[in-house]
């Protein structure tokens, strides 16, 4: 058995709260000299405090959950480093619970998260959860929501991160039809999330600002992954298109792999772009024409705001920080202009 906070200050020749001042740094009224003798005794006889006795004091563990749709989507794991880099310089832990884009798993996946006590969450709701049935009223604790703009009541909501999908979309659209496209099909994931509707609308109001016909079965409803990509592809028989715009990057790559299956080429034949910029987009040939979001920055600035508002429980941090980041095009191969 190791050695307790009570044998330190014995060794010391201190009290127990002058030890455990030391320990949680508020030893601001302890001398240097006191200060270095109790920290040459825990480093001496390997003292490792303990995490779930100093929760029941400070009635914080100092530790936040992540909840995410799917980390093996590249944005979200770059999402995920931005959040944890910013914890682990603030002295923070992260648990991370993936939800597969499942509306079950997202809610149990909050309830464990809650029941380890954490002190804070930032969550992505799941593509697939529906916003109109979901119930996220169990959350008391400050929340950062991520990627999605979701009006949900939460008591606690600090901050909304994400990019401006209406105009990252909007300005793909309008890139192709600037480079004579006139028949561009959208693969969209799925449509009751805000990400959705958004980036339809810009790909909508590009080929309206363009008086081109808006055509609903040019919006073809999918997922967020290559194998539904490159299914879809597989599944037509013809290509009545000169161009396909993908909600993410993920779909684009399992577009263009399709194509390359039946023999056609991109962008000779069909031009593609996607949207996120993953590492990927820029690895697969032809490289993909993408609209880039600054997935690390969301995940980084929404762990940024999480722990300012923990960290300053007794000021007045009522309001809802909102950032919204502009997105860019990054032209690349993928995409060629109509002669």
């Amino acid at each position: 058995m190791g050695i307790t906070i009570k044998e330190i200050g014995q060794l010391a020749g201190v009290s127990k709260t002058t030890v455990s001042k030391v320990i949680n740094n508020k030893d601001e009224s302890i001398s240097q000299e006191t200060r270095e003798r109790i920290q040459r005794i825990i480093k001496e006889h390997n003292y490792v405090p303990n995490k779930l006795a100093q929760s029941l004091v400070t009635k914080k563990t100092n530790t936040i959950g992540l909840l995410i749709p799917d980390i093996r989507n590249p944005f979200f794991t770059d999402v995920s480093r931005g959040v944890e880099d910013k914890a682990h310089e603030s002295g923070y832990n992260v648990i991370l619970c993936n939800t597969d884009e499942d509306a079950e798993r997202e809610q149990s996946g909050i309830l464990t998260l809650l029941e380890r006590k954490i002190d804070g969450i930032i969550f992505a709701a799941s593509s697939n959860t529906n916003l109109d049935e979901a119930n996220y009223t169990d959350i008391s604790i400050p929340t950062v929501l991520i990627d999605k703009n979701i009006n949900i009541n939460l008591e606690n909501l600090k901050g909304k991160v994400r990019v401006n999908n209406l105009d990252g979309a909007y300005k793909a659209t309008k890139y192709l039809l600037e480079n004579g496209h006139r028949k561009i099909l959208y693969l969209s994931g799925p449509n009751h999330n805000e990400i959705a509707s958004d980036r339809i609308g810009g790909y909508r109001k590009a080929l309206e600002e363009y008086n081109c016909e808006w055509n609903s079965e040019n919006v073809i409803i999918g997922q967020f992954s290559i194998e539904w990509g490159f299914d879809f592809i597989q599944s037509l028989e013809g290509f009545d298109f000169t161009a396909i715009f993908c909600a993410n990057d993920l779909i684009a790559i399992g577009v263009i792999k399709g194509l390359q299956s039946k023999g056609l080429n991109v962008p000779q034949d069909v031009s593609v772009v996607g949207f996120d910029d993953i590492d990927m987009a820029n690895i697969i040939s032809p490289s993909l024409t993408t609209v880039r979001q600054p997935s690390y920055d969301i995940g980084y600035k929404a762990g940024e705001i999480l722990i300012k508002n923990l960290e300053n429980t007794n000021s007045n941090m009522d309001s809802i920080e909102n950032m919204v980041y502009e997105p860019e095009l990054v032209i690349r191969e993928s995409t060629k202009k109509l002669v």
